[in-house]
């Protein structure tokens, strides 16, 4: 049998010629249609936790967009300080940021409900509040002046109350510490005569090996141990009245925010969202192995706070919260908002989750 040949002709040659330019175009154009961002943090490069939240924020926005946004995140002080994140993303100098809401407290006052107040939401009700509760809205229009677009990034869960080199047996042993705290929680140990201090992440341990500090707050045993504290402060005490929370707070540059297509906006927000989630659950699994390892192996002293300071700062938390409300008319509306859901979510807590804890403790 003949073997058929194909007639070549002018009109086939110029179609294969498409195909081939097509072919090989076709990397061209998804390397082109790839946006690269950059995040900037407050947190020293894949610390637990905080510093993990922006890496996995990263890569789940790179898997959801199938790598049309491709996110470099930046540990504090490689492109600008921990301190400087807002103004950074606001201001354009990064796309987007992950930090803490607490640390914009002389910027904006309110900004603190957006991480944790003392004797403030527990995590599950705060994520209840921004999401079903309104807070999420106070958020937006809060942030909105500094050209922000504000999301939950993560959460480090209940927090311990803190580092110390002296044993605290009473309040009065709360004179003249200089205690590295943030948010209104600093203001707290401030009226119970203590000096709080800003130290930036990065900083703490040299401050505190160096004098320079005598006390630390900042997260719970699966990220505490992981700056060393327990070789300088010994005393680790509890509960964390002053940060019951610990969300970490992603932030998108206004600009840059409108320009993302809805599929791109869907996927950031899920991939902030998700690591909210999974955050809190991974730092409940290293919190119990971290706070095994402090206590066993290297012996550290696990300490509940003496009665009299819990009640000394119960008692001023009212009077900072209400200060603070007064500061403008937004303070006011994000106040008013969070105290409220607050007591309403309290009556449930306190005959589900407390009452079970209570019951499992027999």
């Amino acid at each position: 049998m003949t073997k058929l040949t194909p007639k070549i002709t002018r009109r086939r040659m110029m179609a294969a010629a498409a195909a081939g330019t097509a072919s090989l175009a076709a990397p061209a154009l998804a390397t082109a249609q790839t946006r690269r961002l950059r995040m900037v943090t407050s947190w020293p490069r894949r610390l637990p936790g905080p510093g993990m939240s922006a890496e996995r924020i990263a890569e789940r926005v790179r898997a959801l967009t199938a790598g049309r946004l491709d996110i470099a995140v930046h540990a504090a002080g490689e492109v600008v300080p921990a301190f400087e994140v807002l103004d950074a993303v606001g201001q354009g100098t990064a796309d987007l940021g992950h930090t803490a809401s607490f640390f914009w407290q002389g910027k904006m006052p309110a900004s603190v409900f957006f991480t944790t107040v003392p004797f403030g939401l527990t995590p599950s009700e705060h994520v209840a509040w921004v999401e079903a509760g309104g807070g999420q809205a106070l958020w937006d229009e809060l942030y909105a002046p500094f050209g922000v677009k504000p999301l939950m990034g993560g959460n480090t869960g209940v927090c311990m109350g803190g580092w110390f080199r002296r044993e605290i047996g009473s309040r009065a042993d709360l004179a003249g510490v200089k205690i590295r705290s943030l948010g209104l929680g600093g203001e707290l140990y401030r009226r119970m005569g203590a000096t709080p201090q800003t130290t930036p992440p990065p900083e703490i341990l040299t401050s505190l090996q160096s004098g320079v500090i005598d006390a630390v707050e900042f997260v719970g045993p699966g990220t505490d141990i992981a700056l060393g504290l327990y070789r300088v402060a010994p005393f680790y005490y509890y509960p964390g009245f002053n940060k019951p929370n610990g969300t970490g707070e992603a932030l998108v540059n206004s600009r840059v925010w409108e320009g993302l297509d809805a599929a791109s906006k869907a996927a950031l927000s899920h991939a902030c969202a998700a690591e909210a989630n999974f955050a809190l659950a991974e730092m409940e699994r290293l919190n119990v192995e971290a706070l095994a390892a402090l206590t066993g192996q290297h012996k550290v002293q696990l300490k509940a706070f003496p009665a009299d300071v819990v009640s000394a700062a119960r008692g001023l938390s009212r009077d900072v919260l209400g200060e603070l409300a007064g500061r403008s008319a937004v303070a006011r509306k994000v106040h008013d908002s969070y105290v409220a859901f607050r007591d309403r979510v309290g009556a449930w807590s306190r005959i589900s989750m407390q009452a079970v804890l209570e019951g499992r403790a027999g």
